[in-house]
């Protein structure tokens, strides 16, 4: 990793550490749209909440939010790590992708608004809603998954019970033993940087949800 950068007094400045590969870039404050945009190795964290569309389109790097995010946190992101300490908003991981080698991964810690993972086409999105109790909510809100292709979206608790609905075009199960070797390097990151008890939180149970088909409106548009 190359020099550190620090940024004080931050204000809703947009597009800090667009494209940055070989860096460190602490903020203290509250970053704008598009905080690391096209992200390409540099690790960003932030001592606060971000705006919307972090980490969009991002290829590579970490970014660790101290707080909360707004809507649409890892847009099209293909690489990478995004981790958020609270809630996210709206159309979180939407159009996630997979590119060559890389598979990016979200872990939010709180909970999220509706359509999550919406057009998922690759990587792994873990949502944890450790205070979702507290706060009286769910831990995901309307439409979660709608158009999910590819991927995986991993939910705390039992979804089903909860009452949460998914599209008939997605699976949805309890983790096995081998989803559970899968998040849990994840997790246990997410525990390191803001604090938690990484044994605690990946006590189960915990929901996978997959797509069925890596293009589940094939039948809508091709003529039989």
């Amino acid at each position: 990793m190359g020099e550190t950068i620090q940024l004080e007094d931050c204000l809703g400045e947009r597009f800090i550490g667009a494209g940055a590969s070989d860096a460190r870039i602490e903020i203290e404050g509250i970053p704008g749209n598009a905080l690391g945009a096209y992200l390409d190795g540099a690790c960003v964290e932030v001592f606060g909440n971000a705006q919307d569309a972090v980490g969009d389109t991002m290829n590579d790097g970490r970014i660790i939010i101290h707080g909360n995010v707004g809507d649409t946190a890892g847009y099209a992101m293909r690489g990478g790590e995004i981790y958020v300490k609270g809630d996210a908003g709206y159309r979180a991981g939407v159009h996630m992708k997979e590119y060559g080698d890389k598979r990016p991964v979200m872990v939010i810690g709180g909970c999220t608004g509706s359509f999550l993972g919406e057009y998922q086409a690759g990587g792994l999105i873990i949502v944890l809603g450790l205070e979702a109790g507290r706060k009286g909510r769910p831990i995901v809100s309307n439409f979660p998954c709608t158009g999910m292709h590819g991927g995986m979206v991993v939910l705390k608790g039992d979804a089903v019970d909860a009452g949460i609905l998914f599209p008939p075009q997605v699976d949805v199960r309890v983790v096995d033993a081998a989803d559970c070797a899968l998040i849990a390097p994840f997790v246990r990151n997410y525990a390191l940087f803001f604090g938690a008890d990484g044994d605690d939180i990946l006590q189960g149970p915990f929901t996978l949800v997959t797509p069925l088909s890596h293009n589940p409106y094939t039948r809508l548009y091709v003529a039989n």
